[in-house]
């Protein structure tokens, strides 16, 4: 009989903190929705690097983007009235943001402006959008979430085109949130936070999708959120309820589980450095980045080209 071999378990290691003097020991309305009202000083989120190797993130319930220096210096690069979760760049100086309470954003890293990009789909307002990925080609996957979960199994996927033609992929995912496309690009891998699991969404030449599956079974009090793919087609979730990165190879099989300190809440993840090989994780609820040194670099970013 075949026995599945026990994982490698490795600690991330601290980084960097949020420096006192950012910190909002507040009460907030999106604390209020998402987190029982407890007092949230900080939400880290989206992790994507530049090109000079810095590393920016976004702080949810304060509108707040922030850019972190090789060295760990903090520095704040916007805040405005919005919810920024996942951000990737469209070009070396503009990020583009899927924003819980606005839509689809756009950011000038240099002047800190942000404006609109997409805020509704035929004038109706989103559930309530999370993260984002772009493929080769240009075209945009992003998720709506929202309040769904199991009770509610109405979370959207979508894709924007580069000539703007916005597709509804699914729309009955029990809170879709990380994306991620494998290295041909012919997969995306789809974390559903609230049914515990990774979803296998298979992309279509004709641009549909069909056979979706579920590809990955986590457990615990919250599912996988962020996803990240490296060079050899590997996947890596973040389950914040677990304070686990999972490494799962081509059969979903955990190879390697990156593991946080006692009471991280591991929400996301980018892949940095000049050789891709230090995977960077957001500790969300302790605004803290944690990290490793992995084998195998990070498969390297699309960048957009829509609008």
């Amino acid at each position: 009989m075949f026995l599945l071999q026990s994982p490698q378990v490795r600690e991330l290691e601290l980084f960097t903190s949020m420096p006192q003097a950012f910190r909002r020991p507040e009460r907030s309305a999106w604390a209020d929705a998402n987190r029982g009202g407890a007092i949230t000083d900080a939400f880290l989120e989206g992790p994507v690097f530049d090109a000079a190797g810095n590393l920016y993130v976004s702080d949810i319930p304060w509108g707040r983007i922030f850019r972190i220096d090789a060295q760990g210096e903090w520095s704040l690069v916007a805040e405005y009235d919005g919810e920024p979760n996942g951000m990737k760049f469209l070009d070396a100086d503009t990020l583009l943001i899927t924003d819980y309470k606005n839509g689809l954003m756009r950011l000038d890293v240099r002047s800190g402006q942000v404006t609109p990009f997409l805020e509704r789909r035929n004038s109706e307002r989103f559930k309530g959008v999370n993260d984002l990925i772009f493929d080769a080609e240009g075209n945009l996957y992003f998720t709506d979430q929202g309040q769904s979960g199991l009770h509610d199994p109405s979370g959207r996927l979508y894709r924007l085109r580069p000539n703007g033609q916005l597709d509804l992929l699914l729309n009955n995912v029990p809170s879709p949130n990380g994306v991620a496309l494998s290295p041909d690009g012919r997969v995306l891998y789809l974390a559903v936070t609230r049914g515990n699991c990774v979803w296998r969404v298979p992309l279509l030449p004709d641009g549909s999708v069909a056979k979706v599956s579920q590809f990955f079974t986590s457990y615990g009090p919250s599912g996988p959120d962020g996803l990240a793919v490296d060079e050899e087609g590997k996947l890596l979730i973040a389950n914040p309820g677990l304070g686990y990165i999972w490494v799962l190879n081509a059969r979903a099989e955990p190879v390697e589980v990156l593991r946080g300190v006692a009471g991280s809440s591991t929400t996301n993840l980018a892949f940095g450095g000049a050789d891709r090989r230090t995977l960077y994780v957001t500790d969300s609820t302790h605004g803290r980045i944690l990290r490793a040194t992995l084998a195998t670099p990070g498969l390297a970013l699309a960048a957009g080209r829509a609008g």
